[in-house]
């Protein structure tokens, strides 16, 4: 009787083990499936296009260019940056558009490489937003370069509108009418400190 209850609980643990070890692999296996799924659904860098907002090579798009990254800024924001490019064109600075509206997928591609960049989520966030917070997704900001054009609209942007957003992005500007009247307001840090971040 004690030898057939000793074999019985042995079964009963081999048993559970084996169950156990089953649960594991099944888990491991639909786990598994479930990151080729995601893997295969985000968009790569390859798939985007022109009509993601991409610009492939900088200082080639003119802010008068009919480009989708270009085009699909705000129709506000569009006219100040165009009538700052005419009288900064006039004071012999050229300026164009480094990045300027973009797709969502295009932002999570951007995300993602700046997370591979810097290697966290949190400092990734010091210099790109996600697909839900970006002011380009929403066409709200444009990125402008060259440096000649910068440092034209960190002393004259405020005539049009237009403000640096960021201390740590001397490039991003986006639309604020009252700078007009009363200069650009103190920038963020960097876009961790934007409360528009943290929707």
């Amino acid at each position: 009787m004690n030898t057939r209850s000793t074999l019985g609980r042995h079964r009963l643990t081999a048993l559970l083990g084996v169950a156990l070890v089953a649960a594991a692999l099944v888990g491991a296996v639909f786990l598994i499936g479930q990151q080729s799924l995601a893997a295969a659904a985000a968009p790569s860098a390859a798939s985007l296009t022109e009509a993601d907002g991409v610009i492939r090579v900088e200082g080639e798009v003119s802010v008068f260019d009919e480009t989708p990254a270009v085009t699909n800024l705000d129709a506000e924001l569009l006219t100040a940056v165009r009538e700052a490019a005419t009288v900064a064109a006039e004071d012999g600075v050229d300026m164009h558009v480094n990045s300027g509206w973009r797709s969502a997928a295009y932002q999570q591609v951007l995300r993602q490489d700046a997370v591979d960049q810097y290697g966290s989520e949190e400092e990734a966030a010091r210099w790109v937003a996600t697909p839900e917070n970006s002011e380009h997704v929403s066409g709200d900001a444009v990125d402008l370069g060259p440096l000649a054009a910068q440092d034209w609209l960190s002393r004259r942007g405020a005539e049009f509108g237009l403000c640096q957003i960021y201390a740590n992005e001397r490039w991003h500007f986006e639309l604020r009418p009252a700078a007009v009247a009363n200069g650009c307001p103190l920038m963020y840090d960097d876009p961790t400190a934007d409360p528009r971040t943290q929707r």
